[in-house]
């Protein structure tokens, strides 16, 4: 298969035209005619998984590996290390960030994981009633997610609505009206103006709500007869 069927396939799961303007989606290592093996899909890359992947393979990833612009090459450097490790490996790189943040992942992760029912959807962020308790809705949002610990700003008892944003969403606060805000990488100042403002907060970690991209792309591409081998990077963050 080459790379230009592949493209062509995932434009149309997820268009690369609706990524951020700051983004970096799409065709990163390899050109369109290239032919791949086996496609493998990731939130990121690391030296591991690249040890486990297949030479002449297509790896598809959430994160770009290349964000801004590179001045040099430095292969004991992080990211060029690990574009000499997939180079030499000819493997190709495609990612999918914004793009699929708006068109996939945020309701598969509402609706398949936590298993809500959307009730509207507004870019990154999707909306739906919950009707509990905060402390059971907390539980439960750490339960599905296998969270150890979850960092949350409890401002009511109650939760009617709640909106969620996987990856790092805490910029849109105030855009917004709902009971409890759900994302990742939430700052303290964030959650200070949270509590003022009577919104309740739960911190679903950035990789913990994103690991569930390769599970995502894999049922949007079920219909094209795809086999997509789902792994992921490695969560450089430990709880101890």
């Amino acid at each position: 298969m080459k790379i230009a069927e592949i493209y062509q396939i995932l434009d149309e799961v997820a268009p690369f035209e609706a990524q951020e303007s700051w983004d970096n989606s799409g065709l990163l290592l390899g050109n369109m005619d290239d032919e791949f093996d086996k496609i493998y899909a990731s939130i990121d890359l690391d030296s591991n998984l690249i040890q486990k992947i297949e030479k002449n393979s297509l790896i598809i990833t959430h994160h770009p590996l290349i964000f801004k612009g590179l001045k040099s090459l430095n292969p004991s450097i992080y990211p060029s290390n690990l574009i000499y490790e997939i180079i030499k490996k000819d493997i190709k790189l495609i990612s999918m960030h914004t793009n699929f943040d708006k068109f996939v992942l945020n309701k598969f992760v509402a609706n398949e994981i936590l298993g809500y029912k959307i009730t509207e959807i507004c870019d990154f962020l999707v909306f739906f009633e919950v009707n509990k308790s905060f402390n059971e809705f907390a539980k439960e949002i750490k339960q599905k997610l296998k969270i150890s610990n979850l960092r949350v700003v409890k401002a009511g008892g109650f939760i009617k609505t709640a909106t969620l944003c996987t990856g790092s969403g805490a910029d849109l606060l105030g855009s917004f009206k709902s009971d409890c805000f759900l994302t990742g990488d939430i700052k303290y100042h964030s959650a200070l103006e949270s509590l003022e403002n009577k919104i309740s907060l739960i911190d679903i970690n950035h990789f913990e709500s994103e690991a569930y991209f390769g599970q995502s792309l894999a049922k949007n591409l079920q219909k094209y007869n795809l086999n997509i081998i789902i792994t992921n990077s490695i969560n450089p963050f430990l709880y101890i």
